[in-house]
């Protein structure tokens, strides 16, 4: 199960770009210096890198800060959502997506992958932990899935 644009539209409604609500998202990824296949990039943390390195790497989607300017080199047809706080952001499209994932009986055989490179620094303050702690959630209802494909065969 993937996230979709149908899903971030309904948690983020002042968009811009495509409305595609059959674009699927492989990956969700906060440095743009990852390979992030069919991603969202969404830059929270200082030093999460550009746009267009993200987009180079794969994304094809952004969550972005209200405050921040779009840069001008983002193409008219890229989906931007819109949201006043990107970690509160975050943490909806990750209860939403263990949500989704929870509510279906069915064997996933692709997931949306959620790729932070330095967990220890989201511990570091207590408004992020919660990120690790739903990170943690879907990692284990993805290896649940995972199994549960296996035993399948």
């Amino acid at each position: 199960m993937f996230l979709t644009y149908g899903d971030l539209a309904k948690l983020f409604p002042n968009k811009y770009g495509i409305q595609d609500y059959e674009l699927y998202f492989h990956t969700v990824a906060s440095n743009s210096d990852v390979s992030q296949p069919k991603g969202i990039f969404i830059p929270f943390e200082e030093g999460s890198g550009k746009l267009s390195k993200a987009i180079e790497n794969g994304a094809i989607a952004a969550l972005w800060d209200e405050k921040e300017s779009i840069p001008s080199y983002t193409p008219n047809h890229f989906p931007i959502f819109i949201t006043n706080d990107l970690l509160k952001g975050l943490m909806d499209m990750m209860e939403l997506y263990i949500e989704n994932i929870s509510n279906t009986n069915q064997i996933q055989k692709e997931v949306t992958n959620f790729l932070f490179l330095d967990e220890v620094r989201l511990k570091e303050t207590e408004s992020t932990y919660d990120i690790v702690i739903m990170a943690e959630k879907i990692r284990t209802v993805k290896e649940r899935l995972q199994i549960g494909k296996e035993g399948a065969k």
